[in-house]
């Protein structure tokens, strides 16, 4: 593993780019940032409350799920979560033009509701992007979670999985045929059958049902928690988990199941890029770290290149 970046405002949702860039959230200094692969960093723009999650779309524009904003404590020389800020109003998404760096507000509300904390994203082959509202928790309560699907013209959002516990990362099968969703707190990756562009049926196949319809695809064996995740070319599934410090890997069935040390327990999101897309990038949001490493097998090309 090597280190290609520091000094990052508690990184995050980093996406590789066709020019050997990635721009990844730094959700505690709220900018979209670039890093270049000598390093070299640059601010694209200041979005201000917690950018979190981020995607390409097909316009070439990047697409940001900004949770709102978080409080920050510092701990043992890192900083870490510390619940809802002051001056907190609302979630949303955002559309960053690259070239540019102006930024516009697409949604803020679903239905009648407020986007409490949207967390990651990705879209799909039909130019629409599903996201996690990851919600936000406070001193005694926290929010329920949900799944959403919208298009990026601003002219359509709506609620499709709920209820669901802190939904974090989110990613498509390559045929784009399913859904997966990690679960934070609990460290389960769940599954849904995808009918229709925005449209998942409930499993059918399994004695105990979800609330929300998911199947269950996988958990650790101890205490952990999974943030973002990313899929391989191959179809296996690789989510960030923090405490263990690394990648659980898994096939759809559940089969092939592996863990991919970091060393980092704050180790949140992974992307894949570079030739034959065998490169792996990974957030190490406690230390401010962006890392990059070879991978064994190649990632899923997203939509949106």
């Amino acid at each position: 593993m090597r280190i290609l970046a520091e000094d990052l405002w508690f990184p995050e949702g980093p996406v590789w780019l066709p020019d050997g860039s990635i721009v990844l959230v730094e959700i505690r200094r709220g900018t979209l940032t670039r890093v270049w692969p000598d390093g070299r960093k640059s601010i694209v723009a200041n979005l201000g409350g917690g950018p979190n999650g981020a995607a390409l779309g097909p316009d070439g524009a990047i697409y940001v799920c900004n949770n709102g904003g978080f409080k920050w404590a510092e701990r043992e020389g890192r900083f870490v979560l510390a619940g809802t800020p002051d001056d907190y109003e609302t979630g949303r998404i955002e559309r960053v033009d690259l070239a540019t760096g102006k930024f516009e507000r697409l949604y803020d509300r679903v239905g009648g509701h407020r986007l409490c904390g949207p967390n990651d994203i990705v879209f799909d082959a039909h130019g629409g992007f599903w996201f996690t509202d990851f919600g936000k928790m406070r001193d005694r309560d926290m929010d329920i979670g949900r799944v959403c699907y919208a298009k990026p013209d601003g002219s359509m959002v709506r609620e499709v999985i709920f209820p669901i516990l802190r939904p974090n990362g989110i990613g498509l099968s390559p045929d784009g045929n399913t859904l997966y969703v990690a679960e934070t707190d609990t460290a389960r990756l769940w599954a849904w059958d995808v009918t229709a562009p925005g449209v998942v049926a409930a499993a059918t196949d399994v004695a105990v049902k979800a609330p929300h319809g998911g199947r269950l695809i996988y958990s650790t064996h101890t205490y952990a928690r999974f943030d973002s995740l990313a899929v391989e070319a191959n179809g296996f599934i690789c989510v960030a988990t923090l405490g263990m410090g690394g990648i659980s890997v898994c096939g759809p069935d559940a089969s092939g199941a592996e863990f991919i040390a970091t060393g980092d327990d704050f180790t949140t999101n992974i992307c894949f890029g570079g030739a034959g897309m065998k490169t792996a990038w990974l957030t190490l949001s406690g230390s401010g770290r962006l890392a990059q490493m070879d991978w064994p097998r190649a990632g899923l090309k997203l939509n949106g290149y």
